[in-house]
């Protein structure tokens, strides 16, 4: 099953997982330290994030380790970026209409 970035992105687990690489590349076991679940569990979240191309993996010896492809994450940015767009624009009226109220 081919999934998309907002599918990996929909699960809090997943995206505390993210959280974690996108500071260092971790093994799945040092992942697993972070959760109040099994090890598997964590296998399968890491599994559809790789699916999604968010973490790639790089074999060290005899360890695996997950690193962030911050490259996809800019799939998700270039979504968001419309609606950044108008939520600006929003604000700038809000503080337009502010500035008028507070002159008055």
């Amino acid at each position: 099953m081919r999934r998309d970035v907002f599918q990996a992105i929909a699960d809090p687990t997943r995206r505390a997982i993210i959280g974690l690489i996108a500071l260092q590349a971790m093994t799945p076991n040092a992942l697993a330290e972070h959760f109040h679940t099994s090890r598997q569990a964590v296998s399968k979240h890491i599994r559809i994030l790789s699916e999604c191309e968010i973490v790639r993996q790089e074999q060290q010896g005899r360890e695996i380790y997950y690193h962030l492809n911050a490259g996809k994450m800019q799939e998700i940015d270039k979504w968001l970026e419309q609606f950044r767009k108008m939520w600006e624009d929003r604000y700038n009226q809000l503080d337009n209409l502010l500035q008028t109220l507070k002159t008055k």
